[in-house]
């Protein structure tokens, strides 16, 4: 089991990357009909470290 400072540093790191895939996905949904074909890709890494986010935080939540 990790330790409270070990899932601090772990959900900085994963808000970090969420929120530079959060801005992926902004300037490709700016610059459509291009790159249409990367939505898919971008918007489930998007949604996967969101989740790895939200379960970091329900653990340090309960390891508190």
């Amino acid at each position: 089991m990790a330790t409270p400072d070990e899932l601090k540093a772990e959900i900085k790191r994963l808000s970090s990357q969420a929120t530079a895939l959060k801005m992926d996905l902004h300037d490709l949904a700016e610059d459509l009909p291009i790159g249409w074909e990367r939505i898919l890709e971008v918007a489930g890494k998007t949604y996967a470290t969101y989740e790895q986010l939200a379960a970091a935080k329900t653990r340090l939540t309960q390891a508190d």
